[in-house]
């Protein structure tokens, strides 16, 4: 052993690391969650390889390639934020409530003129 603290691992043994600090979420933009995934494609290479490589949590990115075979690759391919089915819906319906009711009001307008 010498004065760096690193040594040779005896044979057949694997190197663990214990992580002791509290670290900050790390924030991954689309197009690296993308590239993340996309590794997971490669020929011999598993999620929880890739997880490991990029210090995540193999749920983590299970659950990045289910919502980019999903279909949210769309909106990670042009950097767009996913809005919920449910939102969408909400104002589409919105908006035509409002259309009718400009509608009604330019009709009444014209009637005043």
């Amino acid at each position: 052993m010498n004065n760096d603290s690193t040594y040779e691992l005896p044979k057949g043994r694997q190197r663990v690391e214990v992580i002791t600090s509290v670290q900050r979420r790390r924030r991954w933009s689309p197009a690296e969650k993308k590239a993340i995934v996309e590794e997971t494609y490669a020929p011999g290479a598993t999620v929880s390889y890739v997880a490991r490589k990029y210090g995540i949590a193999p749920s983590q990115l299970f659950a990045w390639k289910r919502k980019m075979e999903e279909g949210a690759l769309t909106a990670i391919g042009s950097e767009e934020a996913v809005v919920p089915e449910s939102e969408v819906k909400k104002l589409q319906e919105r908006i035509k409530r409002l259309e009718r009711h400009v509608g009604r009001l330019t009709e009444e307008n014209d009637i005043l003129k």
